[in-house]
């Protein structure tokens, strides 16, 4: 193994993060799990909060079980994922809590700005779709609760720019993560100054530079550097974890569907050029920036989020796999529609699932099995109605779908998928957003050339499931 290179992953999520290695073997991409841990928003206070001191702690002990383990990879890149940051001081400290996007802090901030820009505007600028958890909407949040905040508070960076700045002391916005929250020009890839300045935001903390993705941000400090046992660099790949899952999305063409499935499913395709007309916006489109320039072209939909939220509340009593049998054995034919803010962050979400069927004139689910099929149907009902609006807008005509994510491995959200939409739905590989990480860090040191390269050395490493109904 010492001759062979190898690459590091760190991919977080909101349940938890991963350091997956990778390194090329026989012609085929091979990966190796070398840490995982737990993660989670916490009340603190009244906000919920992450753990950014834990976080950055996980990470520098995923690195060294790197080295404990004889692996002294050549590079790292942390992705996580959007939307959420952490302020800093002068001195690049914390300069207050790391409050989490599903907190209700931005309630109300999209009426404020939109006294002196209107949405329709900030939109044609940022091509960004309104949801309350923007990055925009969270700076001015923190401004309303503590007005010293503009003086106190010297710069931001988003989640894994900032673990990036721990680990080398070197700071960088990458862009695919900046662009989640409604702060660039979707155009120019820029600071959005009139966005900025309409929401009365300081002009210092805009002052880091942007960088593409694959940029190299600096070398591990000697601290680090001593308490992992090895020296190594840190690239900031797509740092946005949908922009790395996008990346290995193993398409055969350019008529494919991109659907990563996890917490959030991410629904679209890859554009040249941002589209952010009327009709984009109205339907609830977003443009964010993908790897070497493209555009993610994508709808949000709640995803995994909803059946995570039910299982903890019944107790774990079923596994993921049991929920999806379940699912396919229910005869219940109505859904709710996994688009709908209500399910953002409910108290209870069976409660909710229950209380929108209950508007919506649908009978009661009678089992936990007609509660699972509704939300799994919801969801696959939700990609078919997304796929309409991208090929009615892009004006794309599209032959199947290519699913990544832990959201994979649910068949019978597969099959229903398939069904309802009448395409092909290719599912795999299961970890892609730690993969697209990692090839983007390949890419970078030169061991593969090019993107396409990368995607079909991914297709002929893992295995691909194929469902059409």
């Amino acid at each position: 193994m010492e001759d062979r290179k190898t690459y590091l992953a760190i991919d977080i999520g909101a349940s938890g993060g991963r350091h997956i290695l990778g390194y090329i073997d026989n012609g085929k991409l091979a990966t190796q799990e070398m840490y995982r841990f737990e993660n989670g928003a916490k009340m603190k206070g009244d906000h919920l909060c992450w753990d950014g001191e834990a976080l950055f702690q996980h990470v520098l002990r995923g690195i060294a079980e790197c080295g404990k383990q004889g692996y002294h990879p050549v590079s790292i890149g942390i992705d996580t994922w959007g939307v959420d940051f952490a302020l800093l001081d002068k001195a690049g400290n914390l300069a207050g809590d790391t409050v989490a996007y599903r907190d209700n802090r931005t309630d109300g901030m999209d009426v404020q700005l939109e006294k002196t820009m209107p949405f329709a505007l900030l939109y044609q600028k940022t091509g960004i779709a309104k949801q309350p958890f923007n990055t925009l909407y969270q700076l001015m949040a923190v401004l309303k609760e503590n007005p010293q905040a503009r003086e106190t508070a010297d710069d931001f960076l988003m989640i894994p720019e900032y673990l990036s700045y721990r680990l080398t002391g070197q700071k960088a916005h990458e862009e695919t993560n900046l662009s989640t929250g409604a702060l660039l020009d979707a155009k120019t890839r820029t600071w959005c100054k009139d966005a900025i300045k309409a929401a009365g935001l300081p002009e210092k903390w805009f002052r880091t530079k942007i960088v593409k993705a694959g940029t190299v941000l600096g070398r591990l400090l000697p601290e680090h550097a001593q308490a992992v046992g090895f020296e190594s660099t840190v690239v900031l790949p797509a740092t946005h974890d949908t922009g790395s899952a996008f990346m290995a999305v193993p398409a055969k063409d350019d008529r494919a569907v991109f659907l990563s499935s996890g917490t959030w499913s991410l629904l679209g395709t890859e554009l040249t050029k941002p589209q952010t007309d009327n009709k984009s916006q109205a339907v609830g489109f977003t443009n964010e920036m993908g790897y070497n320039g493209t555009i993610r072209y994508l709808k949000n939909i709640m995803g995994m989020w909803m059946l995570q939220c039910i299982r903890k509340e019944m107790d774990l009593k079923y596994s993921y796999a049991q929920m999806a049998e379940l699912a396919a054995e229910s005869d219940y034919e109505d859904y709710v529609d996994a688009t709908d803010n209500r399910f953002l962050a409910p108290r209870n979400m069976k409660g909710e699932v229950l209380r929108a069927l209950h508007d919506q004139g649908s009978p009661e689910p009678k089992e936990d099995k007609d509660i699972f099929r509704a939300v799994t149907l919801g969801l696959a009902m939700c990609y078919r109605n997304s796929i309409r609006e991208i090929e009615t807008l892009s004006g794309k005509s599209f032959t199947s779908i290519n699913i990544v994510g832990g959201g994979s491995q649910n068949i019978t959200l597969n099959r229903l998928t398939s069904k309802v939409t009448g395409l092909p739905v290719y599912a795999g590989p299961t970890e892609g957003t730690a993969l697209g990480n990692l090839i983007a860090q390949m890419i970078t040191d030169g061991q593969l050339p090019d993107l396409q390269t990368a995607r079909h050395l991914i297709t002929e490493s893992f295995p691909i499931i194929k469902y059409k109904e």
